[in-house]
């Protein structure tokens, strides 16, 4: 099924920029190519446009092949993309699912693209028939968040299926915060739906917020216009090879994640136990949304004492909600320790 249709005109227009490092894709000894300085510091020559290296370590890991594998200057470049590749500015739109990530509404924005919202339903979970009775033929894009942020919690597999399968546009699913969710995630339906694109991102789980480096998992089709618009060199060097790193030592990973997710449900039941904490909500992240009485005056006072959550008690359907980032076990007993004072 092509996608064609899907694409800005101009895009599929496009002559992309041709690189140095791509024209030329052989070995060579002495390069002359692409004005770089010649003397070695590590770092003088141009990184690997398309980050072989990278993406074959993560086809690994992952069971996808490497050439449906997107590289991109954290997730946000890769919402940046699919709004630039496939909406029309003052004609098109996207679909978000409140509440929700918000970068999705801000790249829209920045990019004069409407936003239609389709709020979520009970237990934070997508109306599906809202959703598409909501899209039409100028419904480019639907962002679903699973895990959710700022809620946590995961969407049926048969949801995402459905609304993959049945929405117009392309469906993006945003697994951020997959590695701390029981559920399987999204990557094994991308053969069977070739409008569907999975986010991944090496900023949670793999602790690599710092480095920037977000995945984008699609069809061949799709990640070739990728590839098309973005930057030549997005993923600098320096980035390539701290992701190698920390590849080769999946372990270590692991072991966060068993340990946040152990930290997870003690922080959980710490909370249970406050008296001004009215629900704490089931999650599958890396946080806990948490509705207390007064969230602002919690809020105030643990900043007064160095530790500093996330107000959401303003967003819609979060009234009255904190939401607090499971940290290590001493930052986990301080945060305890701050609130039973308070």
């Amino acid at each position: 099924m092509s996608i064609h249709h899907l694409v800005r005109s101009n895009i599929l227009r496009l002559t992309p920029y041709a690189s140095a490092r791509s024209e030329y894709k052989g070995r060579a000894d002495i390069f002359l190519d692409a004005n770089e300085n010649p003397f070695d510091t590590g770092y003088n020559r141009y990184p690997d446009p398309l980050q072989w290296k990278v993406k074959e370590k993560i086809a690994e890991l992952k069971g996808v092949s490497r050439e449906k594998i997107f590289l991109g200057n954290g997730s946000d470049e890769v919402i940046d993309l699919l709004i630039r590749i496939f909406c029309e500015p003052k004609e098109d739109h996207i679909i978000i699912l409140p509440p929700t990530y918000g970068m999705y509404r801000v790249s829209a924005d920045i990019a004069d693209v409407a936003v239609r919202e389709v709020p979520l339903g009970a237990r934070f979970q997508p109306d599906v028939d809202a959703v598409l009775n909501a899209a039409d033929a100028h419904s480019r894009l639907l962002f679903l968040c699973s895990p959710n942020n700022p809620t946590g919690n995961s969407f049926p597999m048969e949801t995402i299926g459905r609304l993959a399968d049945a929405f117009p546009g392309i469906t993006v699913v945003d697994e951020a915060y997959i590695d701390f969710s029981a559920q399987p995630g999204s990557l094994s339906l991308l053969d069977q739906h070739p409008r569907l694109v999975v986010m991944q991102t090496f900023s949670k789980a793999w602790g690599l917020a710092g480095i920037r480096l977000g995945m984008a998992f699609a069809s061949e089709e799709i990640i070739g216009l990728f590839n098309k618009v973005k930057p030549p060199y997005n993923v600098n060097q320096l980035t390539q090879e701290a992701v190698l790193k920390a590849l080769g030592n999946p372990g270590q990973q692991r072991q966060w994640v068993h340990s946040l997710l152990g930290q997870r449900t003690l922080l959980a039941q710490y909370l249970g136990g406050l008296d001004f904490v009215e629900r704490i909500y089931p999650s599958d992240a890396n946080f806990l949304l948490v509705k207390v009485r007064e969230p602002r005056r919690v809020y105030d006072f643990l900043a007064g004492r160095g530790i500093i959550v996330r107000d959401r008690s303003r967003v819609a359907l979060c009234e009255g909600c904190l939401r607090i980032t499971v940290g290590t076990p001493e930052e986990n007993e301080q945060l305890f320790r701050a609130l039973v004072e308070f």
